[in-house]
């Protein structure tokens, strides 16, 4: 059996029909209660002095609060089940703070012989263990006009554009005190797209909210933290520059940001259903007229006021002023030095002083410049500045000489200036014969040759070399090859050592006299040998 709640309202009547002599059971079909409902209440209020005497000014509220509150629990008294739960009420509280579902729990019940049924092990757990039931929230104030801005993104649908079907989101605003919202259509939610927003945002207020409340979009916060969160380094950036401070809503708590928490859907329902867009443009615009003529000019339920009207009252005044100047994106990147002293940015490529070779830099790149900078750990946060450039279309090359070392910097630059400064450390005639050999339309087609011109000099000496390019420049022969042979020939020319013709003595010849027995003539064997004989 279903019991219906009585109120105190229902109860103040029941009474006061009573004391003007209705009789019970009328005064239940006209409540729709129970008539035994209603002798309890009279029962309850006689024991507290009200009789029909004293009539309706016996009637206060601290009577109806006694009466109600000696009534409250009644019905039907609790059966066996609920004497087993609240026998082992420690050891389901126990389980449901550990996460265990209540089926769960009332099978580890019944392992202990302790059978019930679930729903009235639902009902104690409700009614005794507040399962299921949320914690209380407490409204936040609004703080001060013109203070905060909260955002979020949603999708609207999907719209056709030149034949083909896009995925229409939304970024949507809302001002936490006068709730005037406004909404700027995009393609992609991108960190340029929430900038974009942002200023779209700013010329519709008029100017600039000193607090931004998003979610944790990873185009805004990198790393969602509640103390200590990492934002993006393009959107800290633009914060900084226009002089509000981002506050984001903690991960997983929607009620950071309730101003404007729930209006995705609401503005999804009023304002892009049925409709119809030829471009994204015309989204745009169409969104910004419904929030400033269709949402801004409709009372909101909260704060009963026009939100337009509300915000030009209180919140316009407080803004910050809006800039002049329309805001320049940066590009940020973490680009590589490479081995040639370069780093590709946005598809150019900039020189890097040479010992920053192999080391990852970080990249901030405007439409007018090219920042890098030294990178601090694994995250984007830098430190020094190393080296400023124009910037480049994609495609194009700056080098900056002083950037690269001194010996690679004159082939890397083709500067045949310097090899012929070069060349003339080596003497007058090798300078004149690499200003002829460079001589010609395309001279950093003949760098090759001077550096072999420079590579004799350092093998045959300065002066041989001076020598043969006089003789060579006179017969007008521009060839090294040619020029080497010249060289080389003059130098086996040249007359060697002259050595004695006198034989030394060999290492180890000895003296005669130095062995055992004495060389004896041929004659004189031959006169011992007849005489044996």
């Amino acid at each position: 059996m279903v019991y219906r709640e009585v109120t105190m309202l229902e109860i103040k009547e029941l009474l006061r029909l009573w004391l003007r002599g209705v009789p019970k059971k009328a005064i239940a079909r006209q409540l729709g209660v129970d008539v035994k409902t209603v002798r309890g209440y009279v029962r309850e209020a006689a024991g507290h002095g009200l009789s029909l005497e004293g009539g309706e000014g016996g009637l206060t509220d601290d009577l109806l609060a006694a009466i109600a509150g000696a009534r409250e629990g009644g019905g039907q008294p609790r059966g066996e089940g609920w004497d087993l739960c609240h026998a082992q009420r420690e050891v389901i509280k126990k389980y449901l703070e550990g996460g265990v579902r209540l089926s769960k729990v009332r099978k580890l019940l019944s392992r202990r012989r302790v059978v019930v049924s679930y729903s009235t092990l639902y009902r104690f757990a409700v009614a005794e263990l507040d399962f299921g039931r949320n914690a209380g929230t407490v409204l936040i104030a609004d703080g001060e006009p013109g203070r905060e801005l909260q955002v979020d993104t949603g999708r609207m649908g999907i719209f056709e554009v030149s034949g083909t079907r896009r995925l229409l989101l939304a970024w949507i605003f809302a001002a936490v005190v006068s709730r005037f919202r406004f909404v700027y259509p995009v393609l992609r939610e991108t960190t340029e797209t929430a900038i974009a927003a942002c200023e779209a945002a700013w010329a519709f207020y008029g100017g600039i909210f000193r607090v931004l409340i998003p979610d944790n979009t990873t185009t805004i916060v990198q790393r969602a933290n509640p103390l200590e969160p990492i934002f993006n380094a393009t959107f800290l950036e633009y914060a900084q520059a226009r002089g509000f401070v981002i506050d984001p809503a903690r991960a997983g708590k929607p009620r950071d940001k309730g101003r404007v928490e729930k209006s995705v859907r609401d503005t999804r329902d009023d304002w892009f259903a049925g409709e119809e867009f030829r471009s994204l443009e015309e989204a745009q615009e169409s969104a910004r007229k419904w929030s400033w003529e269709e949402y801004g000019m409709r009372r909101h339920t909260r704060t009963q006021r026009m939100p337009r009207e509300h915000f030009d009252a209180v919140e316009r005044g407080a803004l910050l002023a809006l800039s002049p100047e329309p805001y320049d994106i940066p590009a940020w990147s973490a680009p590589k030095v490479a081995r040639d002293f370069h780093a590709q940015v946005a598809k150019a490529l900039y020189s890097l002083p040479y010992p920053y070779k192999g080391r990852t830099l970080v990249a901030r790149a405007d439409t007018r410049t090219v920042r890098f900078y030294l990178k601090n750990g694994s995250s984007m946060t830098y430190g020094k500045l190393i080296k400023v450039h124009p910037r480049l279309p994609p495609g194009g090359k700056k080098t900056d000489p002083a950037d690269l070392p001194k010996e690679k910097t004159v082939y890397a630059l083709r500067d045949v200036n310097y090899l012929q400064q070069q060349a003339r450390l080596h003497g007058e005639d090798v300078g004149l014969f690499a200003q002829a050999l460079l001589n010609t339309p395309h001279p950093w087609m003949r760098m090759r040759q001077v550096y072999a011109l420079l590579g004799l000099a350092k093998r045959f000496g300065a002066e041989s070399v001076n020598k043969a390019c006089g003789i060579a420049l006179k017969a007008d022969m521009l060839s090294v090859p040619r020029l080497k042979r010249m060289i080389e020939i003059a130098t086996s020319a040249v007359p060697g050592p002259q050595y004695s013709n006198i034989v030394p003595i060999a290492r180890y010849l000895r003296d005669p006299k130095q062995y055992a027995l004495p060389f004896a003539s041929r004659e004189g064997d031959k006169t011992k040998k007849g005489e044996d004989q």
